[in-house]
């Protein structure tokens, strides 16, 4: 028996370990595809406008390296791997996630913690945009250096990225079930390309190890002014995708990703930057484009053919994260409903959402289009990224203050030594405003303004809504003494604010003159958690003998599926019967008002917003044979 137990255990030790590693293969590919094709453009863009030949190129070729070296050090192992993600939010990351924790912290609402969630999610979105445009550009350019064939070819480049990106965004509605599974191994073949490249080229110059020092890229710093920060932006691409390791932290797990980190992409990637350098110290001539240059004639093709599908992935998983942002984004409150769907039976993170896939695709081809090349695509790229890093720095103070109770002094110094990073880093990027840097700006200042009005503009509803309702404890006093007339079946009731009568019970009420038998008024309540158990799905709260408050939760990871969530009541004594149950929604009509408290270009905004929002019935997953909609008009 002993013997039995001990090989049980054993075997389930090797599961957990099988487990374990096959969630660190799988992280190479979802979680650091952004950041493993940094070496395609982050060298070029950094050399591009730094002094080249003599000991001043030298001398420019060791601080890049050496600044590389410590921004993957500083910027992705200390700041995220080691700390941020011990900041879950009940397992899952990302900036938004990373809000509801410090406003949980914090224990009530605060408005500067939401405004800067608010504004890393806006940022977010515009490293979606630019990522699969530099990327897979960096990869199809390659074809320029192709032997004997790449003068041919240039024509070429754009149509073929164009494309490349126009059937990545096609295929997204078909889910990324299937395709997912070679993501892990194809990045690991990238990945372990990338070290042998660096290793065959360091022997070029192996004085490139000075770079491993921090002196270099200070002193390259120090003495190049306002240069020197131009090409710490160039820099920065390096450690662009750093910020993915948060977000997906729910996917995979810490150990996992901790793995992934330092057994393979860190050590990777270092080798790919020190070889790109040794290969510019001895060839100064291939600072041009000093990753195709590293390529054996022989091995091109093949690496090529990588590179291209390494940068699908990096933008497939730009792409899902987008989704994900999204479906987050709509549960805590800041967008209107929007069309959710799913693309797994089983995997509940794999969505597809229809609009935010075609705005995201207008606008990449609309990069290429005016930039052109991932050269100029470069300059664009980098702002919004260091952005949202500063706002994961940002929230992280108050998750150390409020969430872990460290005195004042630790959270400020801890929060301190990574903002001075990111505040450097955000400087240097500001300078590529003139170069494109505006463009990710003007999207996320775009979606700030969105996701603001739709949050004034809910509430302010609801504050009227609240205003010119009867609570519904005064309701049931007037029914109980001039009851009308009663018809068989179940009434559910949507509302937002449980406490007031829902506007279709009133409207129902006053023009049809009827009450159902049961009544039930229900409203769905988005919390700041990602998932909940079914046991903490539903509560139920009597009213009287005619009505019940239903209150159905969420965590922000998920979709509301009502009548799903009706059926966990019976273990409660309440009985739904889908067939004998009639679903109540109000349509409300809005109208500007100069009144509202915003200004009247807003006051349309969410008008505009409110029209366009996913109709209540597909979004709550209602029998659209059940529904009865009652409208009604109200100014905001």
């Amino acid at each position: 028996m002993a013997e039995a137990a001990m090989s049980s255990d054993e075997a389930g030790h090797a599961h957990r370990k099988e487990s374990f590693w096959a969630l660190t293969l799988g992280s190479i590919g979802v979680v650091f595809g952004d950041i493993g094709t940094s070496p395609l453009y982050a060298m070029r863009v950094a050399l591009d406008r730094a002094p080249a030949g003599g000991a001043a190129g030298e001398a420019a070729v060791l601080g890049v390296v050496s600044l590389i070296t410590w921004a993957l050090i500083l910027i992705v192992t200390i700041k995220y791997v080691v700390f941020l993600l011990r900041a879950d939010n009940k397992g899952e990351g990302g900036t938004l996630a990373l809000m509801a924790l410090a406003q949980r912290a914090i224990g009530h609402r605060s408005p500067w913690v939401f405004v800067i969630g608010v504004i890393g999610a806006a940022l977010f979105y515009g490293d979606g945009v630019l990522t699969p445009a530099v990327s897979v550009m960096s990869a199809v350019e390659g074809l320029e250096r192709a032997p004997g064939v790449g003068h041919l070819l240039h024509p070429f480049i754009t149509p073929i990225a164009i494309a490349i990106l126009a059937a990545l965004f096609l295929v997204q509605s078909r889910g990324t079930a299937s395709v997912g599974r070679f993501f892990g191994p194809v990045t690991l073949v990238w990945f372990a390309t990338l070290g042998v490249l660096g290793l065959l080229h360091i022997s070029d110059d192996p004085s490139i190890v000075r770079g491993l020092s921090p002196h270099y890229g200070a002193v390259f710093l120090a003495t190049h002014g306002v240069l020197g920060l131009v090409i710490l932006g160039g820099v920065f691409l390096a450690v662009t995708g750093a910020e993915a390791l948060y977000a997906d932290m729910g996917h995979f797990g810490k150990g996992p990703l901790r793995a992934a980190w330092a057994l393979v992409v860190l050590p990777c990637l270092l080798l790919n930057y020190f070889g790109q350098g040794a290969l510019v110290l001895a060839h100064p001539e291939a600072r041009v484009n000093p990753f195709f240059e590293m390529i054996p004639e022989a091995a091109f093709w093949p690496v090529l053919l990588l590179a291209t599908a390494a940068t699908i992935i990096a933008s497939q998983a730009v792409i899902t994260g987008a989704f994900s942002v999204t479906q987050q984004a709509v549960q805590l409150g800041l967008f209107p409903r929007i069309d959710i769907r799913r693309t797994s039976e089983t995997q509940a993170g794999q969505i597809f959402v229809p609009q935010v896939n075609i705005a995201l695709l207008v606008g990449v081809l609309l990069l290429i289009f005016m930039f052109r090349n991932s050269t100029s695509l470069a300059a664009a790229y980098g702002i919004a990224v260091t952005g949202a890093m500063l706002v994961d720095t940002a929230l992280f103070y108050v998750i150390i203050r409020y969430l872990w109770r460290r005195p004042l002094w630790q959270a400020a110094g801890a929060a301190a030594a990574f903002g001075v990073i990111d505040v450097i880093f955000v400087g240097a990027n500001l300078l590529k405003i003139p170069d494109g840097a505006w463009a990710p700006l003007v999207l996320g200042a775009g979606l700030l303004v969105i996701m603001i009005t739709w949050t004034r503009g809910t509430q302010t509803l609801a504050e009227k809504t609240r205003r010119d309702s009867v609570p519904m404890a005064e309701l049931s006093e007037i029914l109980r003494a001039r009851g009308p007339h009663r018809v068989p079946g179940t009434a559910v009731f949507l509302t937002s604010d449980p406490e007031i009568a829902p506007v279709a019970l009133m409207h129902n009420l006053k023009h049809n003159k009827v009450l159902h038998e049961k009544n039930i008024i229900l409203s769905v309540n988005a919390m700041e958690i990602p998932r909940l158990r079914d046991e903490d799905r539903v509560r139920i709260e009597p009213i009287d003998d005619d009505f019940k408050k239903v209150i159905v939760s969420y965590g922000f990871m998920e979709s509301p599926n009502i009548p799903k969530a009706l059926g966990l009541c019976r273990k409660q004594g309440v009985k739904f019967d889908i067939m004998a149950t009639s679903f109540f929604l109000g349509r409300r009509s809005v109208v500007p008002s100069p009144q509202s408290g915003m200004p009247l270009w807003q006051d349309k905004l969410f008008i505009f917003l409110m029209k366009n929002a996913a109709n209540p019935t597909d979004f709550y997953r209602i029998p659209p044979g059940r529904v009865v909609e009652l409208g009604t008009q109200v100014t905001v």
